[in-house]
């Protein structure tokens, strides 16, 4: 058969065959006339080396599975010269992983480092800033599903917060008590999710930690002893984040929406994840005393808890 029929069985160009005549490892009859003459042992071959090279062997190293073959064994790597080359390019390979993961690692702690350098300046124009609410998000829609929070009892749970502490919500004392609910905080060095904007209310935790940090003395002076932001995130990250931030006040995890179980929380589903739709408890003796929901834009959520708490007092 034609050099062009090998090619379209073993799915291979006339190129890459012509290659492998060059190297030695296939060897066609030649006519007086000048042509090749392949069979089928020559598509066995080449197809030997096109498996083996996807796997990332290079051709010229195929030619120990290609002796095997010829030698009449049914797999090219029958032999134990074969399995000697699987050995050498698994080595290799290794050796590249090594290689590359070093790379990656130096690239992921620069970018770390100039990301978290600049998380308080004001960014470039055209960064996606965490710090700050991008123009034209949608605000979200009263589902009602607050409605029915205010005077209910805060069930018994314990949750672990920042400072190492385990808080129990039935315990939280006779004053006044302030969670604020959120989705997930990112991070400087990581891109905001692709369509994290376009859900109603999703974007916004930064901004809103920091509002409550700002207003922390306010708030405490206008009757607040104690605040939370509450997430299903990790302590470990959530840890991170009011050290980045300065927060004055610590942070509970609910990874396994505890709360939102007792309480009939909203949430939402997002990139297979749950995660709580933002919302704020006023906690006063053990009760639920006010709730906010929804809440937008967020990065004005702190001044807007002030006001109600002085018209609260008035």
């Amino acid at each position: 058969m034609r050099i062009g029929e090998v090619a379209r069985l073993a799915e291979v160009s006339p190129k890459a065959i012509r290659r492998y005549e060059a190297l030695g490892l296939v060897a066609p009859t030649r006519h007086a006339n000048g042509y090749r003459e392949y069979d089928d042992d020559t598509i066995r071959l080449v197809r030997e080396i096109r498996v083996l090279n996807r796997l990332g062997i290079p051709v010229e190293e195929t030619r120990p599975f290609l002796e095997c073959l010829v030698a009449g064994s049914e797999h090219g790597d029958d032999c134990p010269e074969s399995l000697a080359e699987y050995h050498r390019a698994i080595d290799d390979l290794n050796a590249q992983i090594d290689v590359l993961t070093a790379r990656r690692d130096g690239l992921v702690q620069r970018l770390r480092e100039a990301a978290y350098r600049r998380s308080v300046p004001t960014p470039a124009p055209g960064v996606d800033d965490p710090l700050s609410l991008p123009t034209g998000l949608v605000a979200p829609i009263d589902d009602g599903a607050a409605v029915r929070l205010p005077g209910l009892r805060v069930p018994a749970l314990v949750l672990n917060d920042t400072d190492g502490a385990r808080i129990d919500l039935a315990e939280l004392g006779p004053g006044r008590t302030v969670i604020y609910l959120y989705p997930l905080t990112g991070r400087p060095d990581a891109d905001t999710p692709t369509g994290w904007n376009d859900i109603p209310g999703a974007r916004g935790c930064t901004p809103q930690a920091c509002g409550f940090r700002d207003h922390h003395a306010e708030l405490r002076a206008a009757g607040v002893d104690r605040l939370f932001g509450l997430s299903s995130q990790t302590t470990p990250y959530q840890r991170e984040v009011v050290a980045r931030l300065g927060l004055p006040f610590t942070m509970l995890s609910d990874p396994g929406f505890r709360l939102a179980d007792e309480l009939a929380l909203p949430t939402f589903d997002f990139d297979g994840a749950r995660l709580y739709k933002r919302l704020t408890l006023v906690i006063r003796a053990g009760v639920i005393e006010h709730v906010f929901y929804p809440i937008f834009p967020p990065d004005r959520h702190a001044a807007e808890l002030l006001r109600w708490l002085h018209h609260k007092e008035s």
